[in-house]
């Protein structure tokens, strides 16, 4: 078949090339000059199947308050006259609930588990490379009651199967030797030694220069329209270079794809959270961190990328603006420079925010819709980098007519009712 992918994000480009790996005629259409240059831009560089978890859980509204009284807090609304922005936050209340918890993340966790083990098998075949690094993932606990407090996360990690390990201050320092010049004081940690790093923008451009080698084509700087449809079905996409048509489509344009898709009578309970990155340049590499440490406190992740520390953080609930704001990047310095002050020029760092593409229950939206040939690959929320091969992979074997190696149906749009 000729399929359409709408968006060149992690997410669409994966896609793109597990259609093509499948045998399709594969186009991508993007607003942008290239690929990767919107919500995969500038985020965490975490691939973390251990930390796939619902943002809605049981103990998260009190939290919220909490958090959004800290002068460097995790937590940012700024209201809006918006109704899809209130009936997203009542729905992610909706699943604060620890039935709903469990459920959720038995959906996220094997989709982000397949999605690593597709990145791993990608690096060996095709020698793809992107600051990489498989060093694992160390939550750094500030205080010892939040170190005892583990035992609900422990417990999820053992049914899942995931490994992990809890690990006092000296433990951490012999993960992390960085830490030892940390001028903050922490009590220890979990690890999770499985979990992986990387520039999520490097990866993406090179597996579009890949899948280009193979026939794909990327229709760049081209606005997207609308869909059309006819007789139940889709029949094209108007865009600024004319109607596209193809005889499947792929909407993957992740805090956007609402836009496109309520007009078909579509409801799709994808809304923004805004994430905030700096990007610091290594001045001493031998105290900078060696893979990614998350900052459980302030909830923000230090990623050793290269040459380059990522700090990213925050969850903004403030719809589509994309205004940088100068507390947001003060957060981000001053857990850097507490935790690490000696590994980078915190000066000369870059300063960058995206639009998370969150469901108010936590796990994506992949399949069909009730338009027999419109697909969706879509809100990712912070974990699109950690699930974007094996949403790219589970996508085109239900485009491809193949039962996909994990359990879709979870995923699937129907779910909301």
């Amino acid at each position: 078949m000729k399929v359409l992918v709408l968006g060149s994000g992690v997410v669409g480009v994966t896609s793109a090339h597990y259609l093509a790996e499948a045998g399709h005629e594969v186009e991508v259409v993007d607003r942008q000059p290239g690929p990767a240059l919107e919500t995969s831009f500038g985020n965490a560089g975490e691939v973390s199947p251990g930390y796939a978890s619902p943002w809605a859980g049981p103990g998260i509204p009190t939290k919220a308050i909490k958090w959004l009284l800290m002068k460097h807090g995790p937590l940012v609304v700024r209201p809006k006259l918006d109704p899809y922005m209130w009936s997203w936050l009542f729905k992610m209340l909706g699943n604060c609930t620890s039935s709903r918890y469990a459920i959720n993340k038995a959906r996220m966790v094997p989709v982000a588990e397949y999605s690593r083990d597709l990145l791993k098998e990608m690096r060996q075949t095709m020698g793809i490379t992107y600051d990489d690094r498989a060093q694992g993932t160390l939550q750094l606990f500030r205080e010892q009651k939040h170190l005892d407090g583990v035992g609900g996360d422990i417990e999820v990690l053992k049914q899942f199967g995931v490994p992990y390990e809890v690990l006092d201050r000296q433990g951490c320092i012999r993960a992390e030797p960085g830490l030892a010049t940390a001028d903050g004081s922490f009590a220890g940690g979990l690890r999770l030694p499985n979990d992986e790093t990387g520039d999520c923008k490097i990866f993406t451009e090179k597996l579009a220069a890949h899948v280009t080698e193979r026939g794909v084509k990327f229709r760049f700087d081209t606005k997207i329209d609308k869909i059309l449809v006819e007789g139940g079905r889709i029949a094209g996409v108007a865009t600024s270079a004319g109607v596209l048509k193809a005889d499947a489509y792929v909407v993957a344009l992740g805090s956007y794809s609402p836009f496109l898709l309520r007009p078909l009578g579509l409801s799709v309970p994808v809304y923004p959270v805004k994430g905030y990155s700096i990007t610091v340049p290594i001045t001493n590499a031998d105290v900078a961190p060696v893979s990614t440490v998350m900052d459980d406190s302030y909830k923000v992740a230090i990623t050793r990328l290269g040459d380059r520390i990522r700090v990213g953080g925050t969850a903004e609930i403030s719809g589509f603006d994309l205004r940088l704001h100068q507390n947001r990047r003060d957060t981000l310095e001053y857990s850097v420079s507490n935790l690490f002050p000696k590994a980078g020029s915190v000066k000369d760092a870059t300063f960058w925010c995206g639009l998370r593409p969150m469901t108010p229950d936590g796990p994506p939206i992949i399949g069909k819709t009730r338009y027999s040939n419109l697909y969706l690959n879509t809100g990712h929320g912070t974990l699109g980098w950690t699930m974007s091969c094996g949403s790219g992979r589970v996508l085109a074997d239900l485009i491809s007519g193949r039962k996909p190696e994990i359990d879709a149906a979870p995923l699937n749009l129907s779910r909301y009712g």
